[in-house]
């Protein structure tokens, strides 16, 4: 009785891994992280402007962490997220795999350059400049060149199937620096400042700080999502166009 459950739970999976039957389930969870992301988001710019103390140290300037390490954070998981997927496709020759690999790179982009705009502007007043060639800051400065190095090889190549192979190794190689961004401030002597949440101890800033970002995290986090699941539904329809579910699908439409 187990075995028969596991095989059709595993064929279940495999069912939605054709792109045929993942468009609509996406078209359906769509709407659901939009409206997840929205709300997190507003109950998250409250708590970061309306319930968040002044910092002692940094005065107001400190709120810009509430965008800023929401999105360093995204920056460094969709990157994963991203090669995985990539990965996949490569191991496996699945479609659906790398055309997610291809919906989360323009999404993981987004969020390093919001990273690394909104530490600028936090650096300003914490370091008296904008930028300083600190061991995290060109870290994660190299992080957006992956992204758009992914995205720009991708695009120069007009078969899809050697595209997604390019863009997979490309990402797999770019791997390593992630863990290089995150310990960054551990192995060299930076500007910027240590982790202010861990999993081994205690969090360096007040409650209602830490549950502002968290929360904002996780708007960024449903934000990624829904975007990324609009994102490979255009790709399907882009890449699948001569195929009889798409010419169906279209001819449906009033």
């Amino acid at each position: 009785m187990t075995e028969g459950m596991n095989s059709n739970s595993t064929v279940r999976w495999f069912w939605f891994a054709s792109p045929q039957t993942f468009f609509p389930l996406a078209g359906r969870m769509v709407p659901l992280f939009t409206a997840l992301a929205i709300g997190l988001g507003l109950v998250g710019l409250y708590i970061a402007f309306l319930m968040a103390p002044t910092d002692a140290t940094q005065g107001e300037s400190y709120r810009i962490i509430f965008i800023h390490v929401p999105a360093a954070w995204m920056s460094m998981f969709l990157y994963v997220v991203m090669a995985f997927w990539a990965a996949v496709g490569l191991v496996f020759n699945t479609r659906l795999s790398s055309m997610m690999a291809t919906a989360i790179a323009p999404t993981g982009a987004l969020m390093t350059f919001l990273a690394l705009w909104t530490g600028a502007f936090w650096g300003r007043p914490t370091w008296g400049a904008y930028w300083v060639w600190d061991a995290r800051l060109t870290s994660e400065l190299i992080l957006l060149f992956l992204y758009l190095g992914f995205i720009a090889l991708q695009a120069a190549i007009d078969d899809p199937r050697r595209a997604d192979k390019a863009g997979a190794v490309l990402a797999l190689v770019g791997v390593v620096n992630v863990p290089i961004i995150y310990f960054s401030v551990q192995w060299w002597n930076t500007l910027h400042q240590g982790a202010s949440v861990s999993i081994t101890r205690a969090p360096s800033m007040a409650t209602t700080m830490l549950w502002g970002m968290l929360v904002m995290a996780l708007a960024f986090w449903m934000y990624s999502i829904a975007v990324m699941l609009m994102r490979v539904r255009a790709i399907m329809l882009e890449r699948e166009r001569n195929s009889d579910w798409v010419k169906a699908l279209e001819e449906r439409r009033p």
